[in-house]
């Protein structure tokens, strides 16, 4: 099973870079995890900026995957609930993609093409940390999964 992040904006803080790799290092090598940056989009309007940033992630996202987009609109889960449907995601037999949007968020486009919509937290967090907290709870989940004493309930 493959799991990819696809996140609008490069060029992150090393702190990013560095968070995230901490938490990927220990992901199981099964996964497949990676991270794929889109550019961000530019202009005034935040709806054709929302489009054309729409425009280069669903091109990119495979057609089988399962897609869950990070969006406040979203279900909200304890980790407990995380667990359980990150154990549902693997017995799919499908990859599972994250999509992170921009600044002005997810067009609608995308939403629709969600198999889920997840949302993290009703804080709104910048983008570059939301990559730091998916990959972390992904971790999380996975070694409640597997009885690894990370998580302490």
């Amino acid at each position: 099973m493959k799991i990819s992040v696809y996140a609008i904006g490069k060029k992150m803080p090393s702190w990013v870079e560095q968070g995230c790799k901490d938490y990927v290092k220990r992901l199981p090598d099964r996964w497949k995890f990676t991270v794929r940056e889109f550019s961000q989009s530019q202009g005034d309007n935040a709806q054709l900026i929302m489009a054309r940033e729409a425009n280069l992630l669903l091109d990119a996202i495979p057609e089988r995957s399962h897609v869950v987009v990070l969006d406040n609109r979203g279900a909200s889960w304890s980790t407990k609930q995380l667990a359980a449907q990150l154990g549902g995601w693997q017995e799919l037999g499908r990859d599972i993609t994250f999509v992170i949007g921009g600044a002005d968020g997810l067009h609608d486009s995308v939403l629709e093409r969600a198999n889920q919509q997840w949302c993290l937290s009703e804080l709104t967090f910048p983008h570059p940390l939301v990559r730091v907290v998916l990959t972390e709870q992904l971790y999380r989940a996975q070694s409640l999964l597997s009885n690894h004493p990370y998580h302490r309930a």
